[in-house]
């Protein structure tokens, strides 16, 4: 059973933060912040669709201008998010381009920003043809956890301290539909872009009688109900779970949204900046060691956990970082 999303830092431990999530069969990806992307082709960047940033710091969000670069001219929404004050930073760096000839573009790029604070989401509209200049005030609402949803996953944020909020993310898919290949072999169906229509009517929650088509071999069509089509190729099970946790320190506050947002996470990906040995270093610059990270995976029922974001003091020594924080996980799960 493949799962639906496929995670993968985009740089190595000791390079820029970044989780890269393809979605299995759909010409889409999500991002946990954009560090330096350039590991990232143009088609990948191309697939994103939504991107939450942590927090602004540089080693987090450079890859912004990657993104925008290689989204002008094309027919594209981006939606992106980030902490309080993620429309000036935005903002900013929209301000340091000379946009005098996108009217001309016949294509409508547009960034739809959201900022998350405490109690409440603001909402704002960038397009490109407008020279990235909002015609409107931002859109307020209020939210707990949950900061975007469809039928098929959410996404939920907590705020934690870095000296500043720092964002903490976790994407959790509602259910996962598995297809049984022997049954479409059996039924004489291919694989196709079908499929994606099909499990998106059933996160949808469509009524089972609803008729189906679906492109059988020889170019025909068939019609199924779409209750008898799930029954006979579908099986559904337990949804999957990925959370994202950068730059926070290990204090008693922190610790439990963390342990909250990422709880029962099928993997949970963790900064370990430091050794325990360092862990004053670490309090001081608001970041984990790889004991804490360890422990709070645990603590979080994590049943996978990946560490990254290492400082670079311990070149070479990245196998004291993997197995302080693999020891703090069997002593605490």
């Amino acid at each position: 059973m493949r799962p639906r999303f496929h995670p993968r830092l985009i740089n190595g431990p000791f390079g820029d933060p970044g989780l890269y999530i393809p979605f299995l069969f759909e010409n889409r990806a999500i991002v946990f912040d954009l560090g330096d992307a350039l590991p990232l082709g143009a088609r990948d960047l191309l697939k994103v669709s939504h991107a939450f940033i942590t927090h602004t710091h540089v080693d987090h969000f450079i890859g912004f201008d990657r993104i925008l670069r290689i989204s002008l001219g094309r027919e594209k929404n981006l939606h992106l998010y980030g902490p309080p004050g993620f429309f000036k930073n935005v903002e900013g760096k929209l301000a340091a381009y000379s946009w005098n000839l996108v009217k001309n573009y016949p294509y409508r790029l547009a960034l739809h920003l959201t900022e998350v604070h405490r109690d409440h989401l603001l909402t704002r509209e960038y397009l490109c043809q407008n020279k990235f200049i909002p015609t409107s005030e931002a859109a307020r609402k209020t939210f707990q956890d949950v900061i975007y949803q469809e039928p098929g996953f959410k996404v939920s944020a907590a705020t934690l301290d870095h000296g500043i909020p720092c964002l903490g993310f976790a994407i959790k898919e509602r259910f996962h539909i598995n297809i049984k290949k022997d049954r479409l072999e059996a039924l004489g169906l291919e694989t196709g872009p079908w499929l994606t229509d099909f499990k998106q009517a059933m996160y949808e929650g469509s009524d089972s009688e609803t008729e189906f088509e679906v492109k059988a071999r020889g170019g025909q069509t068939r019609r199924f109900r779409l209750g008898e089509l799930a029954e006979q190729i579908s099986l559904v099970t337990r949804g999957q779970k990925i959370a994202y946790i950068v730059d926070a320190g290990y204090s008693p506050e922190n610790q439990e949204k963390v342990v909250s947002v990422a709880k029962d996470a099928d993997h949970l990906y963790i900064e370990a900046a430091f050794l325990e040995l360092h862990k004053d270093i670490a309090a001081e610059k608001c970041h984990l060691t790889a004991r804490q990270a360890g422990t709070l995976a645990a603590r979080a029922g994590a049943k996978e956990f990946t560490i990254f974001h290492f400082s670079p003091r311990y070149t070479d020594q990245e196998s004291l970082l993997q197995e302080e924080a693999r020891e703090a996980y069997r002593r605490y799960r």
